[in-house]
């Protein structure tokens, strides 16, 4: 199988339509200026959630449902964990790394592909400078990705790689417990207003959970009693 990306995407038109309906606060970009901002934001040691394209079909967010934050920030693990995804501290993230820096990272044969997060590895001894996506015993559950897996998700990486020098981010499913990964541009402002996620980006749209509108009273009541806890 060439990709996962099979599931529903939305227009432009659409999103934006729903953003303006909803009275959303949003800024709009060209696409080298979203990575490079999104980039920058993730760097800035904020959470970002990221929705692109067609939904990935299947038990993995492999960067068009993702939720996105910096490795290289220990607390990082803690913040996602606790404050976003509504679970154990302790549990890890996968991280994404470049297809071509992977083996620089991670105990893989050069080119060994994991593009569905289904292999287990060792972090190399002198790389681990990604504390928020090494477990205690010093694995981790790796997605690599080339460029034509999803080009959107590799610029992404590339640029914060050129902006930090760590071609590596924290990929999570952009859902808390519980929840099915969003699908819709309402699922993700919904599941971004009732977390603690800073920043979203909907393709070309990007927003601030401190310049949107509070939420008003009595919407967000019990809504974890929505769906079971894992």
């Amino acid at each position: 199988m060439q990709n996962s990306y099979l599931g529903p995407e939305y227009s432009r038109e659409e999103i934006k339509r729903f953003l303006e309906e909803k009275g959303v606060v949003y800024e709009e970009f060209g696409c080298e200026e979203i990575l490079r901002r999104t980039a920058e934001i993730i760097a800035g040691k904020r959470v970002v959630g990221w929705f692109q394209g067609r939904m990935e079909w299947g038990p993995r967010a492999l960067g068009n449902r993702s939720i996105l934050a910096d490795p290289r920030d220990k607390e990082m693990q803690d913040i996602v964990n606790l404050k976003i995804k509504f679970r154990e501290s302790f549990r890890p993230f996968a991280p994404t790394v470049l297809l071509d820096k992977a083996a620089e990272y991670f105990v893989l044969d050069r080119e060994q592909q994991s593009p569905y997060m289904l292999l287990v590895t060792q972090v190399r001894e002198e790389k681990r400078v990604i504390p928020a996506v090494t477990h205690v015993d010093g694995s981790a559950r790796v997605q690599t990705i080339a460029r034509e897996d999803n080009p959107l998700y590799y610029d992404l990486i590339a640029e914060f790689y050129n902006l930090t020098g760590v071609p590596v981010l924290i990929n999570t499913s952009f859902n808390v417990r519980g929840e099915p990964i969003v699908c819709t541009p309402e699922d993700a402002y919904r599941c971004f207003m009732r977390t603690k996620m800073d920043d979203l980006v909907l393709g070309d749209f990007m927003m601030s959970k401190e310049e949107q509108k509070p939420v008003e009273a009595g919407e967000n009541e019990d809504w974890q009693k929505e769906f079971r806890l894992d």
